[in-house]
């Protein structure tokens, strides 16, 4: 079930609606402030979940009383972020897709957590991105990923090794080719700002786990 997660940081309305449209979701989850979006451009979410410390009073107000929409309050004191009480309802739904929307902006402390969601759902085999108006980023589950004219979200690809290296990788369609490469983890440099120059990207290792963001500016 392809998944939408919205939270509460940067979104750009007229981004975050044409991409709604373009992946038609079956499930939409609004975590906390995520739920102002919701409010100020229509979007009918299944679930609503959150502390609501951040949230403009009168819109969780018009959700609980003018609404039946399910609506899960937690306390502001938690072990988890929103957005990670977000992603374990999307699991509970049945997501083997999720797309995270208004996780990127000024608190990189919550655009690092919600990287490590990939992560976290990557070891279920669940397959997810973060998207905003400039980057989609997503680590690719088994060993090899496609970039096609026609789908590519911006110019720009770059490849970053999580939590260890990436070894063997292999870029071919691409304007810097790799060969059996060695992506080590905490050199930034490598695996930065590449562009795919044929009709597809192509990129396998034999080892690791690859960090693929697209970027546009």
């Amino acid at each position: 079930m392809r998944t939408v997660i919205i939270s509460g940081g940067s979104i750009q309305d007229g981004f975050a609606l044409d991409f709604i449209k373009e992946k038609k979701p079956e499930y939409i989850i609004a975590a906390d402030r995520g739920l102002e979006f919701c409010y100020r451009c229509q979007v009918t979410p299944d679930c609503i979940v959150g502390d609501f410390d951040s949230i403009d009073p009168e819109i969780i107000r018009y959700y609980r009383e003018e609404t039946e929409l399910p609506i899960h309050t937690f306390r502001p004191e938690k072990d988890m972020t929103d957005t990670d009480i977000a992603v374990k309802k999307a699991q509970e739904a049945g997501a083997d897709e999720i797309f995270f929307l208004g996780c990127t902006g000024s608190r990189l402390d919550h655009v690092l957590s919600c990287i490590y969601n990939l992560s976290l759902l990557r070891e279920q085999g669940i397959r997810a991105w973060i998207a905003d108006e400039h980057n989609l980023i997503t680590m690719p589950l088994g060993q090899s990923y496609e970039i096609c004219e026609g789908q590519q979200f911006g110019k720009y690809i770059s490849l970053f090794p999580f939590r260890a290296q990436v070894e063997g990788l292999t870029l071919t369609g691409m304007k810097y080719p790799l060969t059996d490469a060695v992506l080590v983890l905490g050199d930034g440099g490598l695996g930065v700002s590449n562009e795919r120059t044929g009709q597809r990207a192509r990129m396998e290792w034999k080892k690791g786990i690859l960090l693929v963001v697209e970027s546009r500016d």
